[in-house]
């Protein structure tokens, strides 16, 4: 054990004093919690990362059904004319999406796009299985990978493909998604605090900063060891906006044809960037306990001997 508390226990970690970026990239490495592949901005998680991953998993995936959400599954491709009905939405996303143009040896009669979000795929199916006030609200949730061909990447913080949770509802009410935007959001910033013992700072984005195709996008931003902030989690109000572009209508309590409101909200692996660079230190990978896929209780012996405590 080392005497000197600042005694630096570990020589091949960079000092995040002298190079932040290097530091956290010595950590992800080091700490064996990725492996960098053949395909730019693709990883392996490997055991150890993917084990914080599941226990972030554990305590969200309780929460949300505490609140009613159900997990459901869509499919990882969505025909480029689907994802062109909302016109913003597909804006936005265009210079990030990844194409299939053949199926084996021959050319798809329509592009189909790697999902870099769902939420064109929900309101097909919305449409499908909404048609009365009684079939509302629905309060899906789902755990999959998406694809965003980013440009400049870095492990866990920003990549190709990486692995989230989106969830998208559908309510009766504006009221109504209005309230689930700002009460999921709340859960996110509850779980950075009580679970990540990481603080967060709530707040609703810029209209130019906003998820495309939203009305209000609200976010959580953590304060790392570099004294940036990194979003941790978003919330989005989408009112009736993507409802109308999908044809999605129900009955409502008056027997007339109206218009549902949506939200969606998610976090990725993200956060295990997040806890790093909020935590660690110059030693390497600091985790808080609630995540730690180790738990060690040092338990004092001969504790009336001087020098054990």
């Amino acid at each position: 054990m080392a005497n000197n508390k600042n005694e630096k226990l570990v020589s091949n970690i960079t000092p995040m004093s002298g190079d932040f970026a290097q530091w956290y990239t010595d950590i992800v490495k080091k700490a064996e919690l990725i492996e960098y592949t053949s395909v730019k901005g693709c990883m392996v998680i490997r055991p150890y990362g993917y084990a914080i991953w599941e226990n972030m998993q554990k305590i969200l995936d309780s929460r949300f059904k505490e609140l009613g959400h159900e997990n459901v599954c869509m499919p990882m491709f969505i025909p480029e004319s689907l994802l062109n009905k909302e016109k913003e939405h597909v804006e936005g996303f265009a210079p990030e999406v990844a194409w299939v143009t053949h199926g084996g040896s021959e050319k798809l009669e329509e592009r189909l796009c790697v999902r870099p979000t769902s939420e064109t795929l929900f309101c097909e199916h919305y449409a499908n299985i909404v048609h009365s006030y009684r079939d509302l609200p629905k309060l899906y949730n789902q755990w999959v990978s998406v694809v965003r061909w980013e440009k400049t990447t870095r492990p866990f913080l920003r990549s190709r493909e990486f692995l989230w949770q989106e969830g998208h509802t559908i309510h009766e009410t504006a009221e109504e998604a209005i309230e689930e935007t700002e009460r999921m959001l709340n859960v996110y910033a509850d779980f950075c605090v009580d679970s990540l013992a990481m603080p967060v700072i709530k707040g609703r984005k810029t209209d130019s900063d906003k998820f495309a195709g939203a009305v209000s996008t609200y976010a959580i931003e953590a304060m790392m060891h570099d004294g940036k902030a990194l979003q941790a989690g978003t919330s989005h109000y989408f009112g009736d906006g993507f409802a109308k572009a999908f044809g999605i209508t129900f009955t409502d309590r008056n027997n007339t044809v109206s218009v549902p409101h949506q939200t969606s909200w998610g976090v990725s692996t993200r956060l295990i960037g997040a806890i790093i660079m909020a935590h660690g230190d110059d030693n390497g990978l600091v985790l808080p306990p609630a995540v730690a896929p180790v738990q060690v209780v040092v338990v004092p012996i001969a504790q009336h001997k001087e020098g054990v405590l």
